[in-house]
């Protein structure tokens, strides 16, 4: 049975501040948590005027502490930016915190460009061996592993469910090679996929962590009363991709623009409509159709809402009518008579 979860980037909004930012992820997972959804995750980012989700650990302490049962966690840590031990660390203590509650996915870009990534004191030396080598003494130390000669404290003996995330081939042939679960960024980067999609269930190989392939896609979905009104919900993301590809200068996150979409030249709506291949955009009804067509294609084990909306109420509203539409999707068919 197909999952349903959400990521959130915690978006600082223009007029607002960070201290409302926070108070609406409190609000926005508390809402997740009643539509009964799965995980809320928070997105590392960095530099980013219109991302409060930087310092991740604290946040979902934040979350934690206004949220009951859901499952809470990092969609993802970009692990290059940290030390192991440091993670191990954070990630141990939210899981003393809020036990059996705790998820930890891991990703290899630095969520920010070089720069920012220096201000990090960690560079990006390395490359992709180094990630591999960094999640495997992750799990070392969360093992309590003494071949290490140190002990995460706390860390050592947290049981966090660790992903890997990727919007390559390569995540998808290491969650495959070290038998955990999945998550593919298909709400910007759709174009391979299904590529790993194929590769990581085909070359799984089962671990004492997960015993079978267990995938993870990510949706753009926008939902509300009326398909216009959805649409023009979707705007203030659309604008963000915009600038970000024309190299504008970085602003708080953007209320929405009737018609933006349409007053685009050519090749700024195509642009769109590739990194956003991956979304659900209307009603309830038409967003499960959407939805519904999607899980088909993908067979995905769980779906992952990204749901990045200026108006804080039509978001809680988004969130609630999303979680309607997947259960619309998701719901056997009645039998024949």
């Amino acid at each position: 049975m197909t999952q349903l979860s959400f990521l959130d980037l915690v978006p600082i909004c223009q007029g607002s501040t960070l201290t409302q930012a926070f108070a609406n992820a409190a609000q926005v997972a508390q809402a997740c948590e009643a539509a009964g959804y799965h995980r809320y995750w928070v997105a590392e980012h960095h530099g980013m005027l219109g991302v409060g989700a930087a310092a991740t650990s604290v946040v979902l302490a934040h979350v934690g502490a206004h949220t009951q049962t859901i499952r809470i966690g990092a969609g993802g840590i970009m692990l290059p930016n940290h030390a192991p031990m440091q993670i191990a660390e954070q990630f141990g203590t939210l899981d003393a915190l809020y036990p059996g509650r705790i998820d930890l996915a891991l990703g290899r870009a630095p969520g920010s460009d070089g720069r920012v990534a220096q201000a990090l004191r960690r560079g990006l030396q390395g490359g992709a061996d180094g990630f591999v080598q960094d999640v495997l003494e992750l799990q070392a130390m969360f093992a309590g592993d003494p071949s290490l000669g140190v002990t995460a404290v706390p860390g050592a003996g947290a049981n966090p469910q660790i992903w890997i995330l990727g919007s390559s081939t390569y995540g998808a042939q290491l969650a495959a090679a070290l038998g955990l679960p999945y998550g593919f960024a298909s709400h910007f980067a759709p174009a391979m996929l299904e590529q790993a999609l194929l590769i990581y269930r085909h070359q799984f190989q089962p671990s004492e962590h997960q015993r079978k392939p267990q995938a993870m896609v990510a949706v753009n979905v926008f939902a509300a009363d009326t398909a216009e009104e959805a649409e023009l919900l979707a705007s203030s993301m659309q604008q963000g991709f915009v600038a970000l590809r024309s190299g504008s200068a970085p602003t708080r996150f953007r209320p929405p623009v009737p018609g933006y979409y349409a007053s685009l030249p050519h090749p700024a709506r195509a642009m769109l409509d590739e990194m956003l291949r991956y979304s659900a955009v209307g009603t309830r009804e038409q967003v499960a159709d959407q939805l519904r067509a999607i899980i088909a294609q993908t067979q995905a084990d769980e779906i992952i809402l990204s749901s990045q909306i200026y108006d804080h109420a039509a978001r809680l509203r988004s969130i609630d009518l999303a979680a309607q539409a997947f259960a619309m999707a998701t719901q056997a068919p009645a039998p024949a008579e």
